[in-house]
């Protein structure tokens, strides 16, 4: 996910390590961590492999900064992972949303909406009781913690959101292409 939160961003245009980190750490949230330590061997990893270039520019008082920038390698790798997500980050709520942030970096609107869709495969499956699904037999009805309840109840809701949220999107980008809308369930 590290390698794909850089490249999306950076896919937006150049930016500088310290404005990387900060948007990386407001895509993950308010208790988010990224060390320097973790952040910059990553960037070094990714501009060995020819996916990233790092230049130096004047910085302020005189400090020189380095500027990142993407390359067409690296564009090409962040549209790979947006094209085939592993079955652990679709089937991961938060893996998923950080899919989503940049899925429109992928150029073709049928490589988005395939994604989508694995998504909603992955959501209307039958899945196994997990125990904050509402869905699972008796699992609402006998949990007594009004804690746990909670947790189940917002999950679900979440979880029917974003099914409601997928459909409503596949359905005008399949309007928009010409095609009639899949209601299949």
């Amino acid at each position: 996910m590290l390698d794909l939160k850089i490249l999306g961003f950076l896919a937006e245009g150049p930016l500088h390590g310290y404005e990387l980190r900060r948007r990386i750490m407001e895509l993950d949230g308010p208790s988010s961590r990224l060390s320097e330590g973790t952040l910059y061997p990553a960037l070094a990893r990714l501009e060995k492999a020819g996916l990233i270039i790092r230049t130096t520019e004047p910085g302020a008082r005189g400090r020189p900064r380095k500027r990142i920038d993407i390359t067409a390698a690296g564009r090409e790798r962040l549209h790979e992972l947006l094209r085939h997500p592993s079955e652990t980050d679709m089937s991961s709520m938060l893996n998923f949303l950080h899919i989503l942030a940049f899925l429109s970096q992928l150029p073709n609107a049928a490589e988005r909406e395939a994604v989508l869709r694995r998504r909603l495969e992955i959501l209307r499956a039958p899945a196994p009781a997990f125990f904050y699904d509402d869905e699972a037999p008796h699992r609402a009805a006998t949990e007594t913690d009004p804690y746990r309840l909670g947790m189940i109840r917002i999950a679900a809701a979440s979880r029917r959101a974003e099914i409601t949220w997928l459909e409503e999107t596949l359905a005008v980008a399949q309007t928009t292409a010409g095609h009639a809308p899949d209601t299949s369930h």
